[in-house]
This record gives structure tokens, sequence and C-alpha cells, in this order.
């Protein structure tokens, strides 16, 4: 895979000659179901309005359930960007998918873990020995599973994992059907706050380097550094008053769910409001660290060549 040749220190010069090209350019979003500074400026209309005066047109497309379908689409070609979580962006340009993260928000303790239910004799991850667990494949929950059992000196095939989607594992764990879930949030919030759940361990507790970040296509930044450039500092500005407004971030995170838990916006907005920041050296070490990580669990057949997808707009 060749490397990302357009470098931040170059959008300066780059950037008349890109916005005199970007009349008419349509920048198709997936968005996901959950707290991001990506489903703010959704509702806000911010990031359509500033990128309309740029002449680019901005199409939302979705929600997809996690970041894996979304990622799928990138690169199927269906659109341009998206948010998600770093261990499944590792797993996606370990497959060959053509994309790059321009943004990267630290994952907060509370804001991913596993979940059991609160009547459960479950007491330490030891006790998953012989037990159900629900995780996404390749993404967020295997990661935070995996931690888990080795932390705990666990073999992996004491545990019956069951690979399902956040949707599914939903209804499996509210129903009784699984014994635990390995999840992020908004639902961890809602396993917690709707289903009865309760936190076993969390990503903290586990050295979870884990990340939310933005992703675009690599055709789409290399046509249109510039714009790129514009929606990281929208973010940015919407990530800003999400810190200062937590309450209110959680609020509109909820309702956008259909949960009108006032509990549940308030741990929403408590958990996901963490600084927006470039992908610079420290951060692509940690997202390098979580490709290792995959490549020696044999969840993928071998570690990428992270710096090939990242771009750092602090320089």
């Amino acid at each position: 895979m060749r490397k990302l040749t357009i470098r931040a220190s170059l959008l300066a010069a780059l950037f008349n000659t890109h916005i005199a090209n970007a009349q008419d350019v349509e920048l198709r979003i997936g968005y996901l179901r959950g707290p991001s500074d990506l489903s703010l400026v959704r509702e806000s209309g911010e990031l359509d309005r500033a990128l309309a005066k740029q002449g680019v047109k901005v199409t939302w497309l979705g929600p997809f359930p996690a970041a894996a379908p979304a990622y799928e689409a990138l690169n199927g070609g269906s659109l341009d960007m998206t948010s998600g979580s770093s261990t499944a962006f590792v797993t996606a340009i370990a497959g060959g998918t053509p994309m790059v993260m321009f943004g990267y928000q630290p994952m907060p303790a509370g804001g991913e873990g596993i979940v059991v239910h609160n009547d459960s004799s479950i007491r330490t991850v030891s006790d998953l020995k012989g037990k159900t667990v629900a995780a996404n494949r390749g993404g967020t929950g295997e990661y935070l599973l995996s931690r888990a059992l080795q932390t705990a000196g666990v073999d992996e095939k004491e545990v019956s994992k069951q690979y399902l989607t956040p949707t599914d594992s939903g209804s499996a764990f509210s129903s009784g059907h699984i014994d635990a879930w390995a999840t992020w949030d908004p639902y961890l919030s809602i396993a917690v706050k709707n289903y009865n759940g309760r936190i076993l361990v969390n990503g903290k507790e586990l050295g979870s380097e884990n990340a939310a970040g933005y992703f675009i296509s690599r055709q789409f930044i290399t046509d249109h550094p510039a714009v790129v450039r514009s929606v990281f500092d929208v973010l940015k500005s919407t990530n800003a008053w999400a810190r200062l407004h937590p309450q209110e971030a959680g609020r509109i995170w909820a309702k956008q769910m259909g949960n009108q838990n006032e509990e549940v916006a308030r741990q929403l907005g408590e958990t996901n409001t963490s600084e927006l920041i470039a992908v610079g050296p420290d951060q692509a070490k940690h997202i390098e660290n979580v490709a290792a990580w995959y490549a020696e669990k044999k969840i993928i057949r071998s570690k990428p060549d992270v710096e090939s997808f990242v771009i750092d707009f602090s320089k």
C-alpha cells in the first residue's frame, strides 16, 4: 500500500487550487448510531453550511449500527467519510480498505467495557469461564474481551464468543440469552441504565488503547485535502462546545437514538465528550499497539503500516 503523499503541512499551499476544484463536490458521510461530534454537527447543520460555502454538498447516509459496516461501505465506494473506533479501523486497513484517519478522540474509561447482568454471579473476569459473551468481530468488543481474558489468564477457548451486531447483542443481553457483553457507548450506558446491567470491567482497567476517530477515503483526501481540513475544524469547534455543555450534548445523542431516559442522556454526556485532537505521533503509536495486539491474537493476518493510513492536521 502506497503511503499517503499529501501531508497536513502542504494543505495551506494546496488550499486555493483545491477550493477552486471543490465546486459541485459531494461529500457522502456515513453516520453511526451513537455519541460523536459527527452526530452533533448532523443535528445542527453546521457542517453542511460550512462546506456549502466551498461549493461542497454534504449527503448523510445511515445510520450504521457500528463502524465495520460503515467501513465496508467506504471500501465499496458508496461513501467517503465516517466515524468509528481505531480497533475496527485496524481491522479494515489490514484488509485493504483505502481509508485515512484524520481525527482522534481518546476513549474515556467509562466509554467501553464488559457488562453483565446486575444479579449475575460473575464478579471477576475469571468468572467468564464457561460463559457466553457477545462481541463484535474485529472491533472494540473483541478487542476488549481479548484483553480482559489475557489479563485474567483465561484461555479464550474457555469462553463461548458470540459474534453479534450491537443491536442483536442488546436484544440477547436484555432477554438473558448471553451472560456478558463486551461493548462501547451508547450501548454500554443503555445496558446499564435500561437493561439492569453492571459493568464488570472498563476499558481503563484493561489498559485499552482504543480510540474514537474520523476517517476519510484515500481518494477523497487526495483530491480535496482542504475540504477534509474544513471538516476537522468544524468537528473541533463542535467538540469544544460539547465539552462545555455535556448535558446538552448527551440529550441530543439520547434523542437521536429514540431514548428519552434522562439518566442515559446524562451518562452519555459525561462519558463521551473527550477532546478531539489531531492524529500525531503519540496517537499513531497507540493505533500501532492495537494493530500489534490484533496481529499477535491472529485477529488480522499481518500488522498494517499505520503511518500510511493517518494524517496529522497539527502540522
